[in-house]
């Protein structure tokens, strides 16, 4: 039998039920989760005076009104926040007498990490009901003038769907550390050669003999005291790196109140007094890294409180990888091996559309040979 389906639209994603939405997930990913999405809108992190306007995708099955499918989508005014770069292409469309923005984002803001996109849950129809999705981004794009859409960090399950209608796949890279079945730290060191074995054991050291304090907290042991301290890391963070840090202080206060057991945070004291924090989120097989900050310059201490306290933390708990974030080469001599990214891209001009077509050819080349390089140096004994 035929099912029909109907596409509509949230201005918020409050305005659907929190089990409706979640009831999409096909498993535990942190990002996607009403409760992620809502602090990011409640706070004022991501809102249309930020530039994110929600337009979140809902899909309906019509017999019944049941949700059949949900997408975390936005009208962006700029192109901040992403951590998929298309500066180069609004340019190059602008010069050309277009207008890029505004733009629809298929993406989680502020958030470089790779995870379901088009939200169904399991069942026979789970690749036509992800299609409607990605055809409904672009139909909404037609429908409101729109230059593109733009999904980013897609799963490689869900490239199929994005392809099929049109999307240009676009590669990037990231550093993972995966959890080869490691008992402890020590069993991870081995696995390495030796001189990179030796310089991870310097630097751990080094780290851990400057009299500092580390501290592991999830959960209800976040007090919004850490929080404050922990802030004040992300300013200063964001302030060198982005200019204008992005999440607001009440997003960090409602995702210690409804994600809290997902959070573990890294936090750090010199003299009694937090100095420095790192962020991360868990789902069952992942530890994400986040943020990090600090108001003082210690040995090591970025590596220590980033790295590898996050691989301790993923043998001790068995979490199978650790995603450490955007970017980063210099993790490669840390354990976190290149990874490729992908994010699916469709525009609306058919010239523009093949300008990027050529552009992704060549770049996709370049990524490629860049990841084969980099696989050249990993710190891991040579078989």
């Amino acid at each position: 039998m035929t099912v029909s389906y109907t596409l509509s639209t949230l201005n918020a994603i409050s305005e659907l039920d929190e089990q409706d939405w979640n009831g999409c997930l096909s498993d535990d990913h942190p990002f996607v989760s009403h409760a992620f999405l809502k602090a990011l809108e409640e706070s004022g992190s991501a809102t249309a005076e930020t530039g994110w306007m929600p337009y979140h995708l809902v899909l309906r099955r019509d017999a019944d009104q049941s949700v059949a499918g949900v997408a975390p989508l936005y009208v962006k005014g700029h192109s901040q926040g992403e951590y998929v770069f298309d500066h180069s292409w609004a340019h190059a469309y602008e010069r050309a007498g277009g207008r890029y923005y505004p733009k629809l984002q298929l993406s989680v803001p502020f958030s470089p990490v790779t995870g379901p996109r088009f939200l169904v849950p399991k069942g026979p129809d789970e690749a036509e009901r992800k299609a409607l999705l990605a055809s409904g981004a672009k139909q909404i794009a037609i429908k409101l003038g729109l230059s593109s859409v733009h999904a980013t960090f897609l799963r490689e399950e869900d490239l199929a769907a994005a392809r099929e209608l049109g999307y240009l796949i676009r590669t990037g890279e990231q550093f993972h550390w995966v959890n080869e079945g490691y008992e402890n730290f020590d069993d991870f060191l081995t696995a390495l050669s030796s001189r990179k074995r030796k310089a991870i054991r310097k630097e751990r050291r080094e780290a851990n003999e400057q009299g500092l304090e580390f501290e592991t907290l999830s959960g209800d042991q976040i007090t919004p005291l850490h929080w404050d301290a922990f802030f004040s890391f992300y300013m200063d963070t964001g302030s060198r790196k982005w200019g204008t840090p992005y999440l607001t202080r009440a997003f960090f206060d409602q995702i210690g109140e409804t994600l809290g057991d997902q959070i573990v945070l890294f936090m750090v004291k010199n003299a009694g007094r937090y100095i420095a924090g790192a962020l991360n989120f868990q789902s069952r097989d992942c530890l994400y890294g986040r943020y990090w900050g600090c108001t003082e310059d210690h040995k090591f201490l970025h590596f220590e409180t980033c790295y590898y306290r996050a691989i301790d933390y993923a043998i001790a708990h068995g979490i199978n990888r650790v995603e450490a974030g955007a970017q980063g080469p210099h993790k490669l001599a840390r354990g976190y091996l290149p990874t490729r990214t992908f994010s699916a891209h469709w525009m609306q001009d058919p010239g523009f559309h093949d300008a990027v077509a050529e552009f992704l050819k060549a770049e996709t080349r370049d990524m490629d040979a860049e990841i084969q390089y980099m696989n050249r140096f990993t710190p891991f004994k040579k078989t």
